[in-house]
């Protein structure tokens, strides 16, 4: 049966291209190997999710889909072999360029992933024998963007080793030339593009190089002022609380934020939520204190 393309990213044939692009990033989180570990059915629909994406993203190949259908690229001898497996979630991003000796990004240390050699495995079997460029997504933590650690991942049963900056954002492209599909006859591969996809962080929300997070005070701090401790990504923190601080109140400190991609030492600024916590259960004596409170500052 025939693959409806539009269908599976869940749009019309008349959705704009960020249209699409919004519902691929949807699904392709939801569906991500990385949050449905051990789950073929997921891992189905995410390669589905991804040819689909693929195409409508590519308005020539989305042109040539509308007219032909799923076959599209069977169709003259220019659309033969044209089996890419995925475009990033945010095209366009920064390069990575490592044109010169990989050797240095093989093997050994960092996190390891099977996740693109379960899916980029004999990608040049079946007889096909041009060079061809892969592209895929490569989920990471904010803490790793953070920090700019290593990755090691796996591509036709090769392992490849890259190395963040601090910084790293969403949709950032990472190019490895010759790192993909074989040409014949030991010809010049093509080239590997990652588009990086940064994973929802459950505490800390990203906005540019700033972060965002809430901060939990209890009422007699907010009221009188203290010192609290801060859990950020860049460890922990003392901050000092003024007396009278509001609920919802926005504190900003300076240069805790993300470091800035590709520059040293700067860094954006931590935004900090109060979310001033109500005692809850108090005792009869304890709610007459705050009633007789109450009456003392309406005086």
């Amino acid at each position: 049966m025939a693959r409806d393309f539009y269908a599976i990213l869940g749009v019309a044939k008349t959705s704009t291209a960020e249209e699409i692009k919004k519902a691929y990033r949807k699904l392709a989180i939801k569906y991500h190997p990385d949050k449905n570990a051990g789950n073929k059915e997921a891992e189905e629909k995410f390669k589905e999710i991804n040819d689909a994406y693929e195409v409508l993203s590519d308005p020539d190949k989305r042109k040539k889909y509308d007219r032909f259908g799923e076959n599209w690229n069977r169709v003259g001898e220019e659309q033969q072999g044209g089996n890419y497996y995925r475009r990033g979630a945010q095209g366009g991003g920064q390069h990575y360029g490592f044109d010169g000796d990989s050797s240095d990004f093989f093997g050994g240390d960092g996190d390891y992933s099977d996740l693109f050699g379960s899916f980029f495995g004999g990608q040049n079997k079946g007889g096909r024998s041009r060079a061809r460029d892969i592209r895929g997504t490569i989920a990471i933590s904010l803490e790793d963007a953070f920090q700019g650690n290593a990755k090691v991942f796996e591509v036709n049963g090769e392992k490849i080793r890259i190395q963040l900056k601090p910084g790293a954002y969403d949709g950032l492209e990472i190019k490895l030339a010759g790192k993909g599909t074989p040409g014949a006859k030991n010809g010049k591969a093509g080239d590997l593009y990652l588009v990086l996809q940064i994973i929802p962080h459950s505490l800390y929300t990203r906005a540019g190089n700033d972060i965002r997070q809430t901060l939990p005070v209890d009422l007699f701090t907010a009221v009188l002022g203290g010192e609290v401790q801060v859990s950020s990504l860049g460890g922990t923190l003392k901050l000092k609380i003024p007396a009278g601080v509001q609920n919802g109140k926005v504190l900003r400190i300076k240069g805790k934020g993300m470091p800035v991609y590709g520059q040293t030492n700067v860094f954006g600024d931590l935004l900090l939520n109060i979310q001033v916590a109500i005692p809850e259960n108090l005792t009869s004596a304890q709610q007459e204190q705050f009633r007789q409170l109450q009456e003392s500052m309406r005086g």
